[in-house]
């Protein structure tokens, strides 16, 4: 009885409950995780790492992974893109990994303004790590590190297809992506279904050349960006400007809603992000912090911490292309 008990509760739990996808203070540092119209943007050929440390001092905090590789093929004006991550929540060590394909195709409207719409086919598996949970059997006979109940969950695994569209310039760039179009079952119980809702995302910025004579000799932007989200019952704007000093980026960021509040009457305030890069060559490295400015608190949480890596090269054959190659957006 017990056992049916606990698999109920849970089955509830999962057919109340909305999932969210995991994100990147440094989202245009994993641009094809933000939108596979990304794919194919760079000098060429662009690998990508990033790992986020969300909430270390809650216990089962979330933790999220990316690998990604992209290329452009000048010669079919498209580009390319691989994409795998990798999350994990919660004190039961719930994990979702997926792999997904990407394709973009440019499409040139003026000398300097070009449009991508893109598709993405993905494949997720799901499960949750037993030997992570804690059951009351447990706490009974004196902290035992096995339990008397089942163990039969088994990983769920789907397929997801999304979309994204990106128009940029040398100075602005604005592009939408939607993921999970087809709302994929997620559950981790046969008898229960609990679809993965659509997320929507809106991005976009502007890059102004500072001026003055000290910023005659390099390359120095003033760049402001936005990136509004949008997931069942939940959204989220990301507000914030970088200053590119070659080779040094600095970012300010606020996460959250001004005008909304979180159903509790309090303000839908989630973080304010500081960041720092470097930008040497065919490198970008960037670190960044949230710091909490929620109910919960950032000393209860700890922040987040994110850290990002960029190794982006061109074939010698394409070597001219890499130096007339318009790349959008801000770097991380």
């Amino acid at each position: 009885m017990k056992k049916w008990l606990s698999i109920s509760l849970l089955s509830l739990i999962c057919a109340c409950a909305w999932s969210q996808d995991s994100q990147f203070t440094q989202f245009y540092a994993a641009p094809t995780y933000l939108n596979p119209a990304f794919a194919g943007t760079s000098v060429q050929n662009r690998i990508g790492v990033n790992a986020r440390n969300e909430w270390p001092s809650i216990g089962g905090g979330f933790q999220t992974y990316s690998v990604s590789f992209d290329h452009y093929a000048p010669s079919i004006s498209s580009g390319f893109g691989l994409l795998a991550t990798h999350q994990k929540a919660g004190t039961g060590a719930l994990r979702t990994t997926s792999i997904a394909l990407q394709y973009a195709y440019e499409i040139r409207i003026k000398r300097d303004v070009f449009l991508l719409p893109a598709l993405q086919f993905g494949y997720s598996t799901r499960n949750i790590n037993f030997s992570d949970l804690t059951f009351g059997d447990q706490l009974i006979r004196d902290g035992a590190e096995t339990t008397l109940e089942a163990s039969n969950f088994d990983p769920v695994n789907f397929f997801d297809v999304g979309t994204g569209m990106l128009i940029f310039s040398k100075r602005y760039w604005f592009g939408a992506s939607l993921h999970h179009l087809n709302e994929p079952n997620e559950s981790l119980f046969p008898q229960v279904i609990s679809l993965l809702p659509r997320k929507l995302s809106v991005h976009g910025g502007y890059r102004f050349k500072m001026k003055g004579s000290y910023y005659k000799k390099g390359k120095n932007y003033l760049v402001g960006a936005f990136n509004y989200k949008s997931q069942a019952e939940f959204s989220q704007l990301d507000l914030g400007a970088y200053i590119e000093l070659n080779p040094m980026t600095f970012g300010l960021w606020y996460r959250g809603l001004l005008t909304k509040d979180n159903g509790y009457g309090l303000p839908n305030h989630d973080a304010i992000a500081l960041l720092i890069g470097i930008h040497q060559g065919p490198y970008k490295i960037g670190y960044s912090y949230d710091a909490t400015i929620s109910s919960l608190g950032i000393i209860a949480s700890a922040g987040s911490h994110e850290v990002s890596f960029i190794y982006e090269w061109a074939n010698k054959k394409n070597g001219r292309l890499s130096k007339r190659r318009i790349i959008p957006c801000a770097k991380f």
